[in-house]
This record gives structure tokens, C-alpha cells and sequence, in this order.
């Protein structure tokens, strides 16, 4: 995981960092093995360098942090679901385009 403005979501931080977020987050779970997560990460990483100021962007190793995927029925990867409120309000399946990413951020941002 790069990016400086990617925070690393754990079991551990995920209720302090993305439901008590005071600005949307965008969380993008995945796994090192997972082809179509490594392809879309460089979207994921670009609209947290752009979006910075209105959204705040993490991911969530699905391997390391199972429970995290698992409260959310996260299935598939990559799932990104953002969160406003503390509370999942979008979600995308699959390895999408960047600007269907940004159109989805967007509406919450």
C-alpha cells in the first residue's frame, strides 16, 4: 500500500478512522493476490492525492483484517464503500474505471 494520503484500516483503527470520520471515507478492500485490486489501486491512491480535501480514503487488507470485510458482507474484492455519518452509503464491486470511482465519491463529498 502507498500513497500519502492512503491510511491503512485495520480491525484495530476502523471505528475510530472511518465511522468516526468527520468527512466522507471511501474504503477499498482488498488483498495482495487479488489482480483486479492491484489494477485499480493507482485510482484509489489518485483520488485521495485530488479528493483530499473533502474525502478521506483507506484500505483494508482483507487477508490481515477478515472481521472488518465480514461486518460489511464484503464478498468480492475489490469492494469500495463509502462511509458518511459512520455509516456505509455507496458501494462498487469490481475493478472499475477512475471516473466511475470519482462519480460515486463525488455524490457524497
Amino acid at each position: 500500500m502507498s500513497g500519502k494520503n492512503v491510511h491503512e484500516i485495520t480491525e484495530a483503527n476502523f471505528q475510530q478512522t472511518v465511522l468516526g470520520s468527520d468527512k466522507p471515507f471511501l474504503v477499498d478492500f482488498w488483498a495482495t493476490w487479488c489482480g483486479p485490486c492491484l489494477a485499480i489501486a493507482p485510482h484509489v491512491e489518485a483520488i485521495a492525492d485530488s479528493m483530499s480535501e473533502t474525502i478521506k480514503v483507506g484500505k483494508v487488507n482483507i487477508d490481515d483484517h477478515p472481521g472488518v470485510a465480514g461486518a460489511f458482507g464484503v464478498r468480492s474484492i475489490p469492494t469500495l464503500i463509502v462511509f458518511k455519518g459512520g455509516k456505509p452509503v455507496d458501494q462498487i464491486v469490481g475493478a472499475v474505471p477512475r471516473a466511475k470511482l470519482e462519480e460515486m465519491v463525488k455524490k457524497h463529498a
